[in-house]
């Protein structure tokens, strides 16, 4: 029953949220997605999207899922093995299989659904799964599901990985996890340092790509096409909710035993709806665009170099790495988020991140460059933290 102490309960919790700088406020888009949006009436520079190829208002993908509905309809009405599969879901799986190097591939609603899948049907009580610290918390929730002892290691640390990896030498089953990118502080995944360890202590490698897919690498394949292992991982997660199109949707891409026995006995995929045929018309499009030249990752990239560069001239304290997610460091919950506020007011979009995104002592805005920004919305950018900076 919802009684009256519940009910104070819960509003004294989120007044703590408040207080302590805590609360996520979410703000009303009044438009498309775009690096120009509009919030209450203003217009201003998005840099906090995971739009990182510039497709999620592309015409060329919003056309291919118009069409595809009109020809496949709006929804399924069902999961895959009743009457949810139709020639299209097929058809992405297929070329998402050969887009990842990969031998089969496994549909699901979203990457957050797809990492809630993998572990449980994998692996039991007589397994191990080593994980680093840093995860998505769509890892961490999957990893909970399942039975497996759980071993995690200090970020990128590959000398406490292979210590973890000792430990669980007496498993049946090891399997090592890591995003390829990490999201909040942007670094890539030691994956050959990894894929060493793994075959060392005869371990399985799970890569989850979401925040690589589509921009890094040569070609856009990710993070394991940046490290060069990609015959050497075995199960790769990502999302077509990023680069590839910002909508929804995402898959599980490994050995063709592997997604067939996920196929079989992964609960998020059993008992959840359809892919929409909408979402799977426009991912193929944008595996079209991307797979041609792909010339909107040199764009994103050379975006994110010339922000950091410019903003590491301007004495901003700044994580290192290589890729379009750049964390401007500000350590304190409250200034975060007023930052990002005076920030708005600038006409500059950007979202203070703090626990439990991020450990607490960890608060940052995490920018974010996309191949619609221009070189003068990114000096836009710099000049508008220099203002707000104090």
């Amino acid at each position: 029953m919802f009684d009256k102490t519940f009910q104070n309960e819960l509003s004294e919790f989120l007044q703590e949220l408040h207080d302590q700088g805590l609360y996520k406020q979410e703000r009303i888009l009044e438009g498309p997605q775009s690096s120009v949006i509009e919030v209450s009436g203003k217009k201003v520079l998005n840099f906090c999207a995971n739009n990182y190829l510039g497709l999620s208002n592309h015409p060329e993908v919003i056309a291919a899922s118009a069409k595809t509905m009109q020809e496949w309809g709006f929804g399924l009405s069902s999961v895959r093995f009743i009457c949810g599969t139709q020639t299209i879901h097929k058809q992405l799986e297929n070329r998402l299989s050969t887009y990842l190097g990969m031998e089969d591939t496994l549909l699901f609603s979203s990457c957050f659904d797809a990492n809630a899948a993998v572990f449980d049907p994998l692996l039991d009580e007589r397994d191990a799964i080593v994980s680093d610290a840093l995860n998505h918390a769509s890892i961490i929730d999957g990893v909970r599901l399942c039975k497996a002892k759980r071993f995690r290691y200090a970020h990128s640390d590959m000398e406490e990985l292979r210590l973890c990896l000792e430990d669980a030498k007496s498993s049946r089953r090891r399997l090592i996890v890591t995003d390829g990118v990490f999201s909040m502080d942007g670094d890539i995944a030691k994956l050959g340092e990894i894929c060493d360890l793994a075959e060392a202590y005869n371990a399985l490698v799970l890569v989850d790509d979401s925040h690589a897919t589509g921009y890094i690498g040569e070609t856009g394949r990710g993070s394991i096409e940046h490290c060069g292992v990609g015959h050497r991982i075995d199960i790769i997660t990502t999302t077509f909710g990023k680069a590839l199109g910002g909508a929804s949707g995402g898959c599980i891409s490994g050995k063709k035993e592997i997604i067939e026995l996920l196929r079989q006995r992964a609960r998020p995929y059993l008992f959840s709806n359809t892919l929409a045929p909408a979402i799977v018309g426009g991912t193929l499009q944008v595996l079209d665009m991307v797979e041609k030249e792909n010339p909107y990752r040199k764009k994103t990239m050379q975006n994110a170099h010339l922000f950091r560069k410019m903003m590491t001239a301007s004495g901003f304290d700044l994580v290192p790495g290589d890729t379009a997610i750049v964390p401007v460091m500000l350590y304190d919950e409250k200034k975060a988020v007023a930052m990002a506020d005076a920030l708005l007011e600038e006409g500059i979009y950007v979202i203070g991140f703090s626990f439990p995104v991020v450990p607490k002592g960890q608060a940052r805005i995490r920018v974010q460059l996309s191949a619609l920004h221009t070189t003068e919305d990114i000096e836009a950018a710099v000049q508008a933290f220099i203002r707000v900076r104090g």
